[in-house]
């Protein structure tokens, strides 16, 4: 479903990511964990297509991915990505507007009702369905989360992009939403690519780990080389079972 031939991304002088080749079969969770700045959000941004590939090819389908965000890719990022002004009913259709009107963005009607339903359907499925018409700023961090994640999938995404999605939540609210993007992912048929910081998280949620890390440095040039994979690990139920050992990697993070 996803290849990289050789990608490289680079910011002028500064080459951010190096020599990436690798393919991720439609249905994977992909985690993602290594040092900030090693180029884990850059090469989400570039499979969203808000970012380009500088030298190589990264692939959907075959096809090299578009240059800007379309239905088949969602994307949810720490910061709770709603708009204050609109209900989190609101929020959740205006995707669904926009796509179904450009122009003015509103539907009225049978249109307006079925988008409705859909909303309402995803809103009680992901846990806010007591929430329907409270504004945002009447909404924990967590139920931000959650309507952030119902936004992405609106529009019924083939790829979900999570940027770091519970890094600001307390522990005993990201074990719930762990369960939640556990459940999503099976039910909607997705495929997963998610960056953290949290080592463990990762190999929770993940099918397959893959840690970033530069592996070649010049202290003349520390701009001069980028990171790639180093390790592409996959994860069955026994690696969820025994983080401690899966800990020896000593992978090293913030």
């Amino acid at each position: 479903m996803i290849e990289a031939r050789n990608v490289w991304k680079s910011y002028g002088d500064n080459v951010v990511l190096e020599s990436m080749n690798i393919k991720v079969n439609a249905g994977e969770f992909v985690t993602m964990v290594g040092t900030s700045g090693c180029g884990k959000s850059t090469f989400l941004k570039m499979l969203l297509g808000m970012e380009t590939v500088s030298r190589g090819e990264l692939l959907l389908d075959g096809k090299v991915i578009p240059q800007e965000p379309d239905q088949s890719r969602g994307i949810v990022f720490q910061q709770y990505s709603v708009f204050p002004h609109l209900t989190v009913l609101q929020n959740v259709i205006v995707a669904r507007e926009f796509e179904k009107s450009p122009l003015l963005g509103k539907l009225w009607g049978g249109a307006r009702r079925r988008v409705e339903e859909e909303a309402k359907a995803l809103i009680d499925n992901v846990g806010l369905s007591q929430a329907l018409h409270r504004y945002p700023h009447q909404l924990s961090g967590g139920m931000k989360q959650r309507l952030a994640i119902a936004q992405a999938l609106i529009r019924q995404p083939r790829i979900l992009l999570l940027d770091e999605p519970f890094g600001a939540l307390d522990p005993g609210i990201r074990a719930d939403m762990h369960q939640l993007v556990l459940s999503l992912w099976r039910e909607h048929n997705l495929t997963v690519f998610m960056v953290t910081h949290d080592l463990k998280e990762g190999f929770y949620l993940g099918t397959r780990l893959w840690v970033f890390d530069k592996t070649r440095h010049d202290p003349q040039a520390p701009q001069a080389y980028g990171a790639h994979i180093t390790y592409d690990l996959p994860i069955d139920k026994r690696n969820r079972e025994n983080l401690p050992a899966l800990e020896a990697l000593q992978v090293a993070l913030p």
